[in-house]
């Protein structure tokens, strides 16, 4: 597993309570966790700024809002698969050649099999209609992309970073087989 591809910190955590945790907050619709100290965690190091601010990276890389890279909670394998759930996925061939690297990377589900995207001025269109994307900071939409249409063919899915604008995604490389889908993100883990 190539841990700088993601760009995010992932990890996979054993279905049990972990010691020192206290509700925080939310992002979008996953829960994020203070932890003092987690245990039994497998940790990937994988700092980029593609899914701030719902996933932070740590400083000083460009982009970045944290101290520490956060931690994730994934349930594999991914099932159930909707608009605006958050994957962790091996990225197509193409990924590789177009942003540099490639391997396991996360990102958000925004286009289903059989819809139709396109992104205007920085908003996105599923089948002709704006989708509602509250967890994009303002300073994150690239306010001058206009993309598309792309029709998402059957079995496979539009993802892209919460930073548009610091994001190398599906606008790049294309969309993702579903049998390239690993898990999807139940918790954020944030240091605190």
């Amino acid at each position: 597993m190539r841990a700088k591809a993601i760009g995010v910190v992932f990890a996979l955590v054993v279905p049990f309570a972990v010691a020192g945790m206290a509700r925080a907050a939310t992002c979008g619709d996953i829960p994020v966790e203070t932890v003092k100290a987690p245990t039994r965690t497998v940790i990937y190091a994988m700092p980029s700024s593609s899914m701030e601010p719902t996933i932070h990276c740590a400083r000083p890389a460009p982009g970045c809002e944290a101290l520490l890279d956060d931690r994730l909670v994934v349930s594999e394998p991914a099932r159930d698969v909707r608009r605006g759930d958050v994957l962790a996925f091996r990225t197509p061939p193409r990924a590789a050649q177009v942003c540099g690297s490639g391997g396991l990377f996360v990102k958000r589900v925004i286009g289903l099999p059989g819809e139709t995207w396109k992104e205007v001025k920085g908003y996105v269109y599923i089948d002709g209609k704006e989708i509602d994307e509250s967890y994009i900071k303002r300073d994150r939409r690239p306010l001058t992309e206009t993309m598309g249409p792309i029709k998402i063919p059957t079995g496979q899915y539009f993802m892209m970073g919460d930073n548009r604008s610091g994001s190398c995604d599906s606008r790049r490389w294309g969309s993702v087989p579903r049998e390239n889908l690993v898990g999807k993100i139940v918790k954020i883990l944030r240091a605190g």
